[in-house]
């Protein structure tokens, strides 16, 4: 049986897991306080603490690198990937290290799974990447020329959800038209057609979230912008961390969300009722791409957990296509599925070759 080690870092935390084929040996999670993380100027700093805490959780669970038969890593920001897998090699850790797309902790799961493989002389992979951009060219125009749309988003989850469907109908995932929901701090709204994410749209274009703002007024946008009051650190800070149910409600929770409604607040559920009617609204646009030939619309991601969620966006999408729930994110389980497919030979891993501008 195959011996995986699975790497998800994130921005205060490092879920670790190691699967004995399907079945998973351990799962856990670091958290690493603002203290331990303030000392490292630079995100590819922390490679070295994040590596170390990896080995030794496997250690602390009996695992040795010998034992292990792949790593599969969450892919950080490349330059636009396929989805699927992809072979860690030096083009890739170079990229990560001195020309992302962005910085996010993410980027830091390919550069410890290439370290540990090299010493294990085994194969690293990542799997279905942040930056998975399969798009339609249609889709990509925008109202100047100089800007176009871009997809990037949660899709590692997405794509394992329509996956799932797919394998649950008895079909192959190329032959479902679909389109899946990432609910969580962030939301992505996906169309899954012909084996492809023929379109995303992504957290800074799409419904407002918990932490985030989604797409807004541009002509307001601009005004802000022009105002003197923010620069683009404290821009972006407000629209991804500061926006949404924490600007509406002071929380980022939807547990915290669901108890102010059950105690009464009328105003906390009609903002929740409208981020499920931002959803919904953004459901529905995928539906022209395919001339509303959708086959289901699947809804996954921690806030997929909330029956009174699920169902306001029910109630107002079930008329295009049934709607399935798959609660969760299960990204641990998803990079783990995708490396087993690569080993058994159901996929094949690309090459990855660096980007220089």
């Amino acid at each position: 049986m195959e011996k995986l080690l699975i790497i998800n870092p994130g921005s205060t935390s490092t879920k670790i897991a190691v699967y004995d084929g399907e079945t998973p040996l351990f799962v856990e999670s670091i958290t690493h306080t603002a203290q331990e993380l303030e000392k490292y100027d630079a995100l590819v700093d922390q490679f070295e603490f994040r590596k170390d805490l990896v080995i030794g959780a496997m250690e602390a669970h009996g695992i040795i690198v010998k034992d292990l038969t792949a790593i599969v890593a969450r892919g950080g920001l490349l330059p636009p990937i396929k989805a699927g897998a992809y072979e860690v090699n030096e083009d890739m850790v170079w990229q990560l290290k001195y020309a992302p797309a962005h910085e996010h902790a993410s980027n830091l799961g390919a550069l410890i799974a290439y370290a540990i493989s090299e010493k294990a002389h085994i194969p690293a992979y990542i799997y279905d990447g942040v930056t998975v951009d399969e798009m339609l060219p249609i889709l990509k125009v925008t109202g100047l020329t100089f800007m176009e749309r871009e997809g990037r988003g949660h899709n590692l989850n997405m794509r394992a959800a329509a996956m799932r469907y797919a394998r649950e109908h008895h079909k192959a995932y190329k032959d479902c038209t679909l389109i899946v929901v990432h609910l969580g701090g962030g939301i992505s709204v996906s169309l899954h057609h012909d084996g492809k994410v023929a379109d995303i749209i992504n957290d800074d274009e799409g419904p407002f979230a918990p932490e985030r703002s989604g797409g807004l007024p541009l002509f307001q946008v601009i005004d802000m912008m022009t105002s003197g009051k923010y620069d683009h650190k404290s821009a972006m800070k407000l629209v991804k961390t500061q926006g949404g149910l924490m600007a509406h409600l002071g929380t980022n929770d939807t547990r915290v969300v669901q108890k102010m409604i059950d105690d009464g607040d009328e105003h906390a559920r009609f903002i929740y009722e409208a981020m499920a009617l931002s959803v919904a609204r953004n459901i529905a646009k995928e539906a022209p791409v395919v001339c509303g030939k959708v086959e289901a619309i699947v809804l996954t991601g921690g806030i997929a957990y909330s029956e009174l969620f699920t169902n306001m966006v029910r109630e107002r999408v079930e008329f295009l296509a049934p709607v399935v729930i798959y609660p969760g994110e299960n990204e641990m389980e998803s990079l783990a599925l995708g490396g087993l497919r690569v080993l058994r030979g159901g996929e094949k891993a690309r090459k990855f070759v660096k980007v220089v501008k």
